[in-house]
């Protein structure tokens, strides 16, 4: 698989990029089954239906209320972004913007919006169509301010317009001609403006949010209720387009967008089931009924190829840690408790039972193919004498600690929940600790609970969105209200200030050394929250699959998919 280059900063892209992407594959043309329906088993080149088991549901279909992977995996079929990736990489690439140019001080950035694209209702994409989404995700209000709803602004950008608390990265968005944007941003950051690649800034038509009320989030209960548009009308420029959605039985369907601008999917249709179920997924994919699915369980990796099947192992681009909270436990504040549970859990023991080949133990937040991981750190030991010392140096020979357990889904960082929960739950009993388990269903409460600080101990984990350790440890722990819940630690404001100034750093090795000295104080001093493991993710598919690119970040598109007899 190719190794992963890392992206470029805004430090190195000031001269203008021409760079376009293309692709191009041959496509046979298909049957038609004759009844409108096309089965996986029956399949039909250009006419075929790609169908795939997805691990959960979709949360909605408004990326840029998304933080969840099963939610991404259908949005990015139906937007685009004006930045993209290269297919197989996780390096930036124009996608929307055919070309893009910085200013010498990566203040000012300059698009040249694509020309001929135009979103699945019709209307024209141009510049003014991207200020227009630039200013909705600046301009939300009330309880789309929530990190719970926009989490990729609040953590990426900071700030909304009305929040004169809050310093936000974005400035403005201005039309310099039709089909030029130029973007003002408030400081450098090394992030920028790799991060537009991400499919939460995906752009959406004005039209269709217009006529159906987008931005109208409301909080109902412990959780919040979202507009039409977000669940019935979603409409981007992508190479599908929605066609349905079976909140019931968890089914998506995408029909090819035939006016679409590139190279014209490789199916008529993509259906999109969810099958919580590991095992469930396989059986279908066994019986012909599915054409693939995500995050095979490891131990079932060689079975799947002897069958004729092809398993796509992607880089370990991820970290699995557990997240604490102190709001809701107070002992958790004394650090001393935090690395008692850490010493407490056996890494090695963890990776080597519930994780496929190629997994490690982790040291840091995020991997090693990083620029500031610092080679120093190893992972916390299993000592569980040591554990114990800790405890009752800190009071807390009795420590009671919720544990929440997520449920009906699998992670690229958490092939089997369940079994990496039990593990962890037993090291942490065999230290003296009474551990009470909270199993939610990741889409039914775990996702909005951890998020909003609700869990004392949870199962977490991060994918990287791109290549920048701000990507994982300034997402994890710059902002005040992230799940880590760092503001109710005497070390936040510290943590927070060397983070932005690493950001903020335009020379790339003086930013890595910076990086580096974080990691330590994180690892020794601070430890907000527990690394637990890198686990590389795969991805199945059936003989009759072709054209598969799979991602690092695990952004496939499926549009390169076709699908033969």
């Amino acid at each position: 698989m190719k190794k992963r280059n890392v992206a470029l900063t805004a430090a190195t892209v000031i001269l203008a990029l021409s760079l376009s992407a293309c692709a191009e594959s041959q496509r046979d043309a298909g049957n038609s089954t004759g009844n409108g329906e096309t089965t996986a088993a029956e399949g039909g080149g250009s006419d075929a239906t790609f169908i795939f088991g997805a691990a959960g549901q979709p949360k909605l279909f408004d990326p840029f209320y998304a933080s969840d992977g099963e939610t991404f995996r259908v949005t990015r079929q139906i937007y685009e972004q004006l930045l993209d990736f290269e297919p197989g990489t996780a390096d930036t690439i124009p996608g929307l913007a055919e070309s893009y140019e910085g200013s010498e001080d990566g203040l000012t950035w300059t698009f040249k919006i694509r020309e001929g694209v135009k979103f699945h209702d019709g209307t024209d994409l141009d510049a003014a169509a991207v200020c227009a989404n630039f200013d909705r995700w600046y301009n939300q209000t009330g309880d789309a301010q929530n990190s719970a709803v926009t989490y990729y602004w609040n953590n990426n950008f900071g700030g909304f317009a009305d929040q004169a608390d809050r310093d936000s990265l974005f400035d403005s968005c201005e039309t310099t001609d039709d089909m030029t944007a130029t973007v003002k941003i408030t400081r450098y950051t090394s992030k920028f403006p790799d991060i537009l690649a991400h499919g939460a800034y995906a752009n959406h038509s004005p039209s269709a949010m217009d006529k159906h009320d987008a931005n109208n989030v409301k909080a109902e209960g412990e959780g919040f209720v979202y507009p039409a548009y977000a669940t019935q009308h979603p409409t981007g420029t992508g190479a599908f387009k929605f066609a349905s959605y079976d909140q019931a039985t968890g089914t998506v369907t995408l029909d090819r967008n035939d006016e679409y601008w590139g190279t014209k999917a490789g199916v008529k249709q993509m259906v999109v089931r969810s099958i919580p179920d590991e095992s469930t997924r396989r059986q279908e994919l066994e019986a012909g009924s599915i054409h693939g699915y995500d995050l095979p369980n490891p131990v079932d990796w060689k079975t799947l190829e002897d069958n004729g099947n092809k398993v796509e192992i992607r880089p370990a681009f991820n970290i699995l840690y557990v997240g604490l909270n102190a709001t809701t436990n107070e002992a958790i504040k004394d650090v001393r408790v935090r690395k008692a549970l850490s010493h407490a859990i056996n890494r090695d023991q963890l990776v080597q039972s519930q994780l496929p080949d190629g997994a490690e133990a982790a040291s840091h937040f995020f991997p090693d193919t990083l620029p500031g991981y610092n080679e120093t750190l190893k992972p916390y030991t299993y000592d569980p004498d040591l554990a114990k010392q800790l405890l009752a140096e800190a009071g807390q020979e009795n420590l009671a600690l919720e544990f929440w357990q997520p449920t009906e889904v699998t992670r690229p960082y958490m092939p089997d929940p369940a079994s990496i929960f039990d593990a962890i739950r037993s090291d942490w009993e065999a230290v003296g600790i009474t551990v009470t388990q909270k199993p939610l269903p990741w889409t039914g409460g775990y996702l909005d609970g951890t998020e909003q600080g609700q869990a004392p101990a949870f199962l977490l984990g991060w994918t990287g969105d791109y290549s920048s350790p701000d990507n994982f440890i300034g997402t994890f722990f710059t902002q005040q209200d992230n799940a880590f819940d760092t503001g109710n630690y005497d070390f936040a404001d510290e943590l927070t200030d060397a983070l932005v100034k690493a950001d903020s750093e335009p020379d790339p090795e003086a930013r890595a050394e910076l990086y580096k000295e974080i990691n330590k104080k994180i690892a020794e001093d601070y430890l907000p929250g527990l690394p637990i493991s890198h686990s590389p993710p795969a991805i199945v598919v059936s003989s009759k699959v072709q054209g598969l690119v799979t991602s690092p970040l695990a952004a496939e598109d499926f549009s390169t998919v076709t699908v033969s007899e």
